[in-house]
């Protein structure tokens, strides 16, 4: 049996003598013994890695990725996972956004579902579905379809292109994943649901922003505290669905 998994506040990010702390423990940076045979940007990654509060308090939590901070703090701020909701989670692997939004639904005692899909392998998770293929696919959209129990209440996207090293382009790529999520989103969401997707720096393209404001009562832009500060990824939420 799997051992519960308890959802906890996010990990401080510094103690004030600026030493990375989780928790209010300080934690010391963690250097790399050795860079043989690592190119650079390698070594930077793991070196961030290696030193990340969030990186770490996953990893004691159980979390499947840091990314689950990120969903705490979104619902956090705008209280999207209720006991009783049905949500989908596109770009679900590895899984840390299905993981909370489950762990949630079982915490209230509720009645609610997940599920996800993703182009990549995930393992099983309590409380999830998962579907694995290329969700640009239409027969893999319609067996998602085909396995909701009705309309939705949450349909989340953490979804990203590859990155191609472009701004510009790595920023359209994201873009029309979210444009397909939310498209999505309209055909399966019920009166006023909710619909959160990743962007990148530039925020929304105005035509999809244009439609957002047109189905959804609020929409805002909002970058969680866990998301990094170089990253620039924020997020779009939409609440009060209006068919």
């Amino acid at each position: 049996m799997k051992p519960t998994i308890h959802i906890t506040k996010r990990p401080k990010r510094t103690d004030t003598a600026g030493n990375r702390a989780i928790g209010g423990f300080r934690k010391k940076s963690i250097q790399l013994k050795t860079a043989r045979g690592r190119k650079n940007s390698s070594q930077r990654w793991l070196q961030r890695q290696l030193n990340d509060p969030y990186v770490q308090e996953a990893q004691s939590l159980g979390y499947r990725s840091r990314a689950a901070f990120k969903l705490i703090e979104i619902n956090e701020r705008f209280d999207l996972i209720k006991p009783n909701s049905i949500i989908v989670d596109l770009g679900a692997a590895p899984g840390g956004w299905s993981q909370i939004a489950a762990q949630m639904i079982a915490e209230k005692k509720g009645r609610g579902a997940v599920f996800a899909l993703d182009l990549l392998e995930m393992d099983a998770l309590n409380g999830v579905t998962f579907v694995q293929g290329d969700f640009l696919e239409p027969e893999i959209k319609q067996k998602l379809r085909d396995l909701l129990p009705g309309p939705v209440d949450f349909v989340m996207s953490d979804m990203a292109a590859y990155t191609m090293g472009h701004a510009g382009t790595d920023h359209l790529r994201t873009t029309l994943l979210g444009e397909m999520a939310f498209s999505f989103a309209l055909e399966t969401l019920k009166p006023g649901g909710a619909f959160v997707a990743k962007v990148f720096a530039g925020g929304t393209h105005k035509e999809l922003l244009d439609l957002l404001k047109k189905h959804f009562k609020i929409v805002k832009h909002f970058k969680p505290p866990a998301s990094r500060k170089e990253s620039p990824e924020t997020y779009v939420v939409c609440l009060n669905f209006k068919p």
